[in-house]
C-alpha cells in the first residue's frame, strides 16, 4: 500500500475512500496534498472493482482551502503551476469512471468547495461552511470554482458568491443547491454509509455507464448526449449483471451482480 504523508486512502468491499489528513492546517491544501489527491485518483480510475469513491477530511474540516502560507510568496509562474497541479487533480477526480461523493463534514472553503465541486454528489453535515473566499486576499478561486460551481446552481448565484466571497451554512447550501442533504454531524458517517449502500446495491456496470452518459451530457448538446445515453443504454443489453438484473426482478428475488 503506497504510504501517503497528507491523505489516506483504503479500498473496502468496492468502496474507496479518500481522507485528507492535515487536521492541525485544517486539512489546507499544499502540493503535496495536491499531488496525492492525484495519485490516489488515478490509482482509483484503473480499479474495475470500484463502486464508490468517497472523500471526507479528518476532524473538523473537509478542507478549509489552499494553504495560504505556502502561497503567499508565490511568483506569477509559480501559482501557475500550483493552479495546474490542482486542476490535474480535481479533474482526475471527476474523471473517476465510477460514482463519487463529497462527505463534507466541516469547513469546505476555497480549494475545499472546488474539491467538492469535482465529485458527483455532494452532502453536508450541519457543522458545514462552504464558500470561496478568494477575492478577500485579492485573488479568484483558481481550481474549478469560477466554472464548476455556476454549472451546478447556475451562474447569478455563482456570481454572487465568488463575487461576495462570503461563505453559506449547510442549511443555506442545501436550499442554494449547492449540496444534496445535510445530516448532524453525529449521525454524518451512518447517513453516508446509508447513501454508499443505495448505490451500490444497483449494477456496477449500469452505475459507470450512468455516469459516463451524465458526464457526456455535461458537455455537449442535447441530441450529442441523447446519442450518448442510447449507445449507453444498449450497451449493457448481453452483459451477465443486464441478465442477472432483470432475472432478479422476474423472480423477485435480490440480484447478484458479477461486473461482467
Amino acid at each position: 500500500m503506497t504510504d501517503y504523508q497528507c491523505v489516506s486512502y483504503e479500498v473496502a468491499q468496492g468502496v474507496g475512500r479518500l481522507t485528507i489528513r492535515r487536521p492541525e492546517a485544517l486539512n489546507a491544501l499544499n502540493g503535496q496534498t495536491l499531488s496525492e489527491i492525484l495519485a490516489v485518483a488515478l490509482a482509483a480510475k484503473d480499479d474495475p472493482n470500484l463502486d464508490v469513491f468517497v472523500i471526507t477530511g479528518e476532524g473538523r474540516a473537509f478542507v478549509a482551502g489552499a494553504d495560504i502560507k505556502a502561497m503567499v510568496d508565490f511568483t506569477s509562474e509559480q501559482a501557475n503551476e500550483f493552479s495546474a497541479l490542482g486542476h490535474a487533480a480535481f479533474a482526475a477526480v471527476a474523471a473517476l469512471p465510477c460514482p463519487s461523493i463529497a462527505a463534507v463534514n466541516g469547513f469546505a472553503l476555497g480549494g475545499g468547495l472546488e474539491l467538492a465541486l469535482s465529485c458527483d454528489l455532494i452532502y453536508a453535515s450541519d457543522k458545514a461552511r462552504l464558500g470561496l473566499p478568494e477575492v478577500s486576499l485579492s485573488v479568484i478561486p483558481g481550481w474549478g470554482g469560477t466554472q464548476r460551481l455556476g454549472r451546478l446552481v447556475g451562474w447569478h448565484v455563482a456570481r454572487e458568491l465568488v463575487l461576495t466571497g462570503r461563505q453559506v451554512k449547510a442549511d443555506e447550501a442545501k436550499a442554494l443547491g449547492l449540496v444534496l442533504d445535510v445530516f448532524p454531524i453525529a449521525e454524518f458517517a451512518e447517513r453516508i454509509e446509508a447513501i454508499i449502500a443505495s448505490i451500490q446495491k444497483n449494477g456496477p456496470l449500469a452505475l459507470r455507464a450512468a455516469k459516463k452518459a451524465l458526464s457526456q451530457g455535461y458537455s455537449v448538446g442535447l441530441s450529442d448526449g441523447l446519442k450518448a445515453e442510447q449507445q449507453a443504454f444498449s450497451g449493457l443489453f448481453g452483459t451477465a449483471d443486464q441478465k442477472e438484473g432483470m432475472g432478479a426482478f422476474i423472480e423477485g428475488r435480490a440480484p447478484n451482480f458479477v461486473r461482467k
